[in-house]
């Protein structure tokens, strides 16, 4: 028995399946796969899923059409979260001593998602080999690719831009660089009047831009690939610590943990057409002693951050929803603050904190994991007794969980949950042989990185990377 629908009913209808139904539906027969197998419904999917495909077309990302992206992205998901250790390859990368301790970023992903099943990419990071160079390895081959010349100084900070393959580098001396980590000279340079103190490079509606903040307050944007000033604000009047961009780059979050410092965050775009505005747009959150910040995965707007206060460093969470509002003819942006709470009498230091795209606050303790939801429910706890907890790492897919001694546990969210479930454990092999400290994680779609530091030893940079082609 066959249903005759109109197109534009069936596709209304269809629109509010998730991707494993609408799969189903499309073997109804022919006229409904043609409906359901529709680059309107799929980009829709994969736009709700990740928030990067808004900018891109599904050839850029290596397939044909929408459908091809969701099901060959969703695969890589659950090959990874179903993973055992044989799965994976193990390499290691030496790094100089003396690299890694304070030095912001000396390890970032240069590549973008990650391998493809028809394997168009690899996954590429750039670290600072030693204090005045930075070199780009193929972590599947565990191969240097480029190496750039030493500097005349040192360099304190890097970061990356994988969308266009680029590495940013700022020194002692206060001089950013521009790298494309194939030729030997820099792109471009340019030079901040004061240390910079937080960094990072991110890919707008707007093109692409350097963000840079100092140590008396200012936030530099400069354009990419010339470095060209395109604005400069004074923020703060003392350092701007921690800067984060939204998912989609709309707004960026600006914090220094200090009593009488609170929170900004900025209309980023009042920050890069600056013909169009007479002045920033920005709101200051009322949260002070700012130790962390998270914004909401897949969700553009929603931030959520973490201190702690008082002799018994009481942990406080509060979650804002950043709204523009046009008030005459004058824009403004407010945070309306929509859920909070405190653990008064939770006994252990919460340290790390993450959320989820399903806002389930995930943080944790010197030996425990922890959820909750941002009213303040708690949804789960996975308890460690001989373990210590270093570090944590949470994406809307994964969260892992970092040990000092450099092991790891891969959790995954539960599809149709607010929970994880536990996937594998990676352990750290050269802890076999000296003791090793995990300073710093990192993950794409296919690997798994972790730098490991032992003052004065050797420092290594230990990666795993998934075998899906074996």
């Amino acid at each position: 028995m066959e249903f005759d629908f109109p197109y534009v009913a069936l596709l209304r209808i269809l629109s509010y399946l998730d991707g494993f139904s609408l799969l189903q539906a499309a073997q109804v027969n022919k006229d409904w796969n043609a409906i359901a197998s529709s680059d309107i419904l799929w980009k829709k999917l994969c736009l709700k899923r990740w928030l990067f495909c808004e900018d891109v077309t599904p050839q850029l990302l290596g397939t044909e059409t929408w459908k091809q992206f969701f099901v060959c992205q969703t695969w890589q998901e659950h090959i990874k979260s179903r993973a055992k250790l044989e799965d994976f390859t193990y390499k290691e990368i030496y790094v100089e001593p003396h690299v890694g301790l304070g030095i912001q970023g000396y390890a970032c992903y240069l590549s973008g998602r990650g391998l493809t099943r028809i394997r168009q990419d690899r996954s590429v990071v750039c670290i600072l080999s030693s204090l005045a160079k930075i070199s780009t390895w193929d972590i599947h081959e565990g191969v240097m690719t480029w190496v750039s010349p030493e500097q005349p100084t040192y360099i304190k900070m890097l970061t990356t831009l994988p969308e266009m393959h680029i590495a940013v580098t700022v020194d002692i001396q206060q001089t950013i660089k521009l790298w494309d980590c194939h030729n030997t000279e820099a792109l471009a340079t340019n030079r901040l009047l004061f240390p910079c103190q937080s960094l990072e490079a991110v890919f707008t509606k707007d093109g692409p831009i350097v963000l840079a903040g100092d140590t008396i307050g200012d936030l530099y944007i400069f354009r990419i690939p010339d470095l060209h000033l395109i604005s400069k604000v004074h923020a703060f009047q003392s350092s701007i610590e921690e800067l984060y961009c939204s998912p989609q780059k709309k707004w960026v979050f600006l914090s220094k943990k200090h009593t009488n410092i609170l929170p900004k965050v900025y209309f980023l775009s009042s920050l890069l057409r600056t013909s169009e505005f007479s002045a920033p747009v920005s709101t200051i959150l009322s949260f002070s002693l700012c130790q962390g910040a998270c914004w909401t995965p897949r969700r553009e707007d929603r931030i959520t951050l973490m201190a702690r206060h008082g002799p018994k460093q009481v942990t406080k969470f509060a979650t804002f929803d950043m709204k523009l509002e046009e008030i005459g003819n004058q824009l403004t942006v407010n945070g309306h603050l929509v859920a909070s709470f405190e653990l008064q009498y939770y006994d252990e230091i919460l340290e790390w904190i993450g959320v989820s795209d399903k806002n389930v606050i995930v943080c944790s303790t010197v030996s425990s994991l922890l959820l909750f939801s941002m009213e303040g429910y708690h949804l789960q706890r996975f308890q460690y007794y001989l373990e210590e907890i270093l570090r944590l790492w949470v994406d809307p897919v994964y969260v892992i969980v970092t040990f000092i001694d450099g092991s790891l546990d891969v959790y995954a969210w539960e599809e149709r949950s607010l929970l994880l479930r536990k996937c594998y454990r990676l352990p750290n092999w050269r802890c076999q042989k000296q003791q090793y400290t995990c300073n710093k994680t990192l993950c794409d779609d296919v690997s798994i990185i972790r730098m490991m530091t032992n003052r004065p030893a050797p420092n290594y940079l230990m990666a795993y990377t998934l075998n899906i082609f074996s």
